[in-house]
């Protein structure tokens, strides 16, 4: 590994340069910020709120009623909320 000061060969596990002390150690490409965070986090929402309506007004075609004899609360529950809106 070459030290990029001065130019000398070094050993490829070493910290710091062995002639001029200079830090050897990669640099991190990119680190995130909290706004990249935020944004991400943002599109990602954003687009998993966007299919969830978009396949539930594509897909109400194949949508399944349930029958009213499997489920006898929900049709009680129906009757007491038409029966409060009036």
């Amino acid at each position: 590994m070459k030290c990029y000061k001065c130019q000398s060969e070094n050993k490829e596990n070493t910290k710091n340069c062995k002639k001029c002390g200079a830090d050897l150690t990669p640099m991190p490409l990119w680190k995130p910020t909290w706004k990249w965070h935020a944004r991400t986090l943002g599109a990602i929402f954003g687009a998993l709120i966007a299919a969830y309506f978009l396949l539930n007004h594509l897909l109400k075609p194949y949508m399944r009623q349930i029958p009213s004899e499997i489920t006898p609360w929900l049709a009680e529950a129906q009757k007491q909320d038409a029966a409060e809106k009036k």
